[in-house]
């Protein structure tokens, strides 16, 4: 991930509705949720919810695909991964000691994210 996507996808987070909608798309996971569902559940007027879910697609944290009449909302978690590998990928490497246990999973992750990228 470059910086520049990164900023993209914090910048796209940095709101309260936002990071709602997006923490509940995670929880719900691929299966995602309609747009209805996803008002309803957190108490948003649609025209509202619309402008956040256009925010975070277009900073890719977010996907939709169609089911018959029905248009369902997901998490990118291959973005969200990202941006954590991004995020974690110099995790203790300015430390004088080794990495304790807390970081070591976080590391491995942003490891392998490297190694699929190249």
């Amino acid at each position: 991930m470059k910086s520049s996507e990164a900023i993209e996808a914090l910048g796209a987070l940095a709101s309260e509705s936002r990071l709602a909608v997006f923490r509940l798309l995670v929880k719900r996971g691929p299966s995602g949720y309609t747009p209805s569902e996803l008002a309803e559940r957190l108490d948003l007027p649609s025209p509202t919810l619309s402008f956040h879910l256009k925010e975070l697609m277009h900073a890719g944290l977010v996907v939709s695909r169609r089911e018959s009449r029905n248009l369902y909302y997901s998490p990118s978690m291959d973005q969200m991964n990202a941006l954590v590998a991004f995020l974690t990928e110099n995790c203790c490497t300015l430390a004088d000691e080794e990495c304790g246990p807390d970081c070591k999973p976080v590391a491995q992750a942003a490891a392998a994210s490297r190694r699929k990228r190249a």
